[in-house]
């Protein structure tokens, strides 16, 4: 990690959780200082949003050096021309949705989007599909089941809403630019002018983190937590 020109690293389980950072991730922002960018599958917020709660926890990284699976997913829709979007999203992406041109409550969407809203229940999860059995493409932000809370507890995330639908509609079909898929990892080091060879990654899942590392042919850290650690 010393000899990278470029540290990326994944947010939930590994600097923080439940709004808190782990007592090790001062010393590792310091240590990874402006070469740090945050690749997280979080779809619940912004870039602006968590530089703002980073920076009151005293943990300081640019917007610009942060990527996010949800709002990625929106600015990639975006530039695809998506304007008329169904989005399953906390009000932060609405907002963002809104800022970015597109109708988030369309009612002839091009696209469904699924991102983590703790909003979401039984009776709200199946009217989701009925756009897609249209033929309207289902896109989600992420498909983490869980990340690890302080106590090494799972916190549910957008995997965990994307499995109720896959158990209403066996056979789903769906787009994902979220880890384990490589683009949000390709595009930081792109954004940052770097080759594979010159970043590494670091986070605490191998089956999202690990994979998208190695697509994008990259090192990979693995951070294992143990319970309460």
């Amino acid at each position: 990690m010393q000899q990278a020109r470029i540290v990326l690293c994944d947010l939930d389980g590994c600097l923080m959780s439940e709004g808190r950072l782990f007592e090790e991730t001062a010393a590792f922002a310091d240590g990874c200082g402006d070469r740090l960018r945050i690749v997280s599958n979080r779809s619940d917020s912004t870039a602006e949003a968590l530089a703002s709660q980073l920076s009151g926890l005293g943990l300081s990284v640019p917007p610009a050096h942060i990527l996010m699976a949800g709002e990625f997913t929106l600015q990639h829709l975006a530039r695809q021309g998506v304007r008329r979007l169904t989005l399953c999203a906390a009000p932060l992406l609405m907002g963002r949705a809104r800022a970015l041109g597109l109708d988030p409550e369309a009612r002839d969407p091009q696209a469904v989007l699924l991102c983590r809203d703790p909003a979401q229940t039984v009776d709200t999860l199946g009217p989701l599909l009925a756009p897609v059995a249209r033929g309207v493409p289902l896109w989600v932000s992420n498909e983490d089941v869980s990340h690890p809370d302080h106590a090494g507890r799972p916190v549910a995330e957008t995997g965990a809403l994307l499995a109720a639908l896959r158990a209403i509609r066996p056979g789903l079909a769906w787009h994902c630019l979220g880890k384990p898929h490589a683009a949000m990892l390709l595009h930081a080091m792109a954004e940052a002018g770097l080759e594979p060879a010159q970043s590494v990654f670091v986070g605490d899942n191998a089956a999202t983190d690990g994979r998208a590392a190695e697509a994008a042919g990259m090192s990979f850290i693995h951070i294992q937590r143990r319970a309460g650690k």
